[in-house]
């Protein structure tokens, strides 16, 4: 069984926001292979299912952003999940541009707290990560308001275009490794002129 964990915060309010691309994603992954997240339990809403042979968890958690260890930590320990082996979480990226996915097998939480707390709450860095780009700040604006911020319409687009690739890297994860998707999906979108 592996674990696919969405980032975001649970409040309607936040649908839609940069902060909310691991929601996003989840519910990408539900439509396109039937799975409702029909369960509440470990601070979050999940359901099981299966993509191609293998048995997913979809979750997202509802601790907030900043405490998604508190949900993603129990679960796994509860059935007895490797997060070396069998946990992929998605997560929003300010240092990727809209429509641009990054998949790691391990690493530093670069920042972003809901990773640093699913570190804390596992006790490794070494969990497969996909990070959705959702742009940096503007200059001078502050981080909170640019990530609880909505894709003005162009990026809007991006993003979909992306949370539907992470869909299907999360196939090719499961399918063929983490190398695989890494080697097909690291790319960048927009080149830089």
């Amino acid at each position: 069984m592996v674990i696919i964990a969405g980032l975001g915060n649970p409040e309607k309010k936040y649908n839609g926001t940069r902060h909310n691309a691991g929601f996003a994603a989840i519910d990408a992954l539900c439509d396109k292979y039937g799975i409702e997240l029909s369960h509440t339990g470990f601070k979050a809403a999940y359901g099981t299912g299966r993509i191609g042979d293998h048995k997913v968890i979809l979750m997202k958690p509802l601790t907030y952003m900043n405490l998604s260890g508190e949900a993603i930590g129990p679960i796994c320990h509860y059935y007895k999940i490797s997060p070396e082996n069998d946990l992929i979480v998605i997560s929003d990226d300010i240092d990727q541009e809209p429509g641009n996915i990054r998949i790691r097998p391990k690493g530093s939480a670069g920042g972003h707290n809901g990773l640093k707390s699913i570190i804390a709450c596992c006790g490794t860095d070494a969990f497969t990560r996909i990070r959705v780009g959702v742009g940096r700040k503007p200059e001078g604006m502050d981080l909170a308001d640019h990530v609880l911020g909505r894709f003005d319409p162009d990026d809007a687009a991006e993003v979909r275009e992306a949370i539907e690739n992470v869909a299907e890297a999360v196939k090719v994860i499961l399918d063929e490794g983490t190398d695989a998707a890494m080697s097909r999906f690291n790319r960048k979108k927009k080149q830089e002129s």
